[in-house]
C-alpha cells in the first residue's frame, strides 16, 4: 500500500492516467492525495471529477482556486472567464452530484506527518490554527444555502489576515491564503497578483514558504498552485505544481519514502489567447 500526492491536474485527465500507469496505482490498496485544482483549462475536467469521486475514501483532495471558481460558476455567482473549460461539467447529467462532492472537499488535510494545502499558509498560523480557520470556510461551502453565500468569498482586494477580522472579510482573508498565496511579506501580507518564478518576486516579498520562523514550520507541507516554481523540495515543503496544463509535467510524490515520478503532459493545449 502506498499514498501518492499528485500536483495540479487542471482537467488533464489523459496525463493523469499516464501518471497513474507510471506509478502502478492500485485503487484497491493505494491512496492518492490531490493538492487542488482538479479542474479547468485542461480539456477533461468532467472525467477528472468522475474519476476522483468514484475512488471514494481512496482519494483525498483539497480545494484549489479553480475548484472554488467552478463552485462559483455552478452557483451563478461569477461570469465565465476567457480560458474556462468547465461547460461540460456544468452540462453533465451528474453535475449536481459532482458539485456536491467537490464542495465537501476541505481546504487542508493533515495525516501521516504531512499537511496538504493548495497554495500557502500564513506565517502566523500553526497547522492546528490553519485547520480551525479552514473549517470556517468549509462550513459555508457545505451549508444548504451555500449558493446564496459563496459569492461573498471572492474579493477584489486582499484583506490582510488578522485574528479579529469577522464576517465575510474574515472568510475572504482565510480563503485567499489557502487558494492564492505565493509571495508575501514577513508579516504575511500577500502579493495578490504575483505568479512568476521566485527570482522575479517584487522587493520586500518572498515565497510564503521562506518566511523565517513561520509558525507552521514544525510540519511537512505539500502544496501546488505555483506552476512557475516547478517541483520544489526543501526541509519543510514539497511543491508539486509542475505546469502540466502549460505543457509541463504532472508529478506524483510518494509519502512513504519521498520518491517522485513524473510524466510529460499528453494534452496539446494553446492557452495563450
Amino acid at each position: 500500500m502506498a499514498t501518492y500526492a499528485i500536483g495540479d491536474i487542471q482537467g488533464c485527465y489523459d496525463s493523469l492516467q499516464a501518471l497513474l500507469h507510471r506509478i502502478e496505482f492500485d485503487p484497491n490498496n493505494d491512496c492518492v492525495w490531490l493538492v487542488g485544482d482538479l479542474v479547468n483549462r485542461g480539456p477533461k475536467s468532467l472525467e477528472v471529477l468522475r474519476w476522483a469521486r468514484q475512488l471514494g475514501d481512496r482519494v483525498v483532495a483539497v480545494l484549489g482556486n479553480h475548484d472554488v471558481y467552478l463552485l462559483l460558476r455552478a452557483a451563478g455567482a461569477t461570469k465565465k472567464k476567457k480560458l474556462d473549460t468547465l461547460d461540460p461539467v456544468l452540462a453533465a447529467p451528474d453535475r449536481d452530484e459532482l458539485i456536491d462532492w467537490l464542495r465537501e472537499r476541505p481546504l487542508i488535510h493533515r495525516e501521516h506527518g504531512y499537511t496538504m494545502i493548495h497554495a500557502g499558509l500564513h506565517p502566523a498560523w500553526t497547522c492546528q490554527q490553519a485547520t480551525l480557520f479552514a473549517a470556517e470556510v468549509q462550513a459555508l461551502l457545505r451549508a444548504t444555502d451555500w449558493r446564496a453565500r459563496i459569492g461573498y468569498l471572492p474579493s477584489q482586494r486582499t484583506h490582510r489576515w488578522h485574528p479579529y477580522l469577522f464576517g465575510f472579510q474574515r472568510l475572504q482573508a482565510i480563503t485567499s491564503v489557502f487558494i492564492s498565496l505565493r509571495a508575501c511579506r514577513a508579516d504575511g501580507q500577500m502579493h495578490r497578483k504575483f505568479s512568476g518564478p521566485p527570482d522575479n518576486i517584487p522587493p520586500g516579498y518572498m515565497p510564503w514558504y521562506a518566511v523565517p520562523e513561520a509558525c507552521w514550520r514544525n510540519e511537512r507541507i505539500l502544496f501546488g498552485h505555483w506552476a512557475a516554481l516547478g517541483l520544489h523540495c526543501d526541509d519543510h515543503c514539497v511543491g508539486l505544481d509542475t505546469g502540466c496544463v502549460w505543457g509541463g509535467q504532472l508529478t506524483a510524490f510518494r509519502l512513504e519514502d519521498g520518491h517522485i515520478e513524473q510524466v510529460t503532459a499528453v494534452e496539446e493545449l494553446d492557452l495563450r489567447s
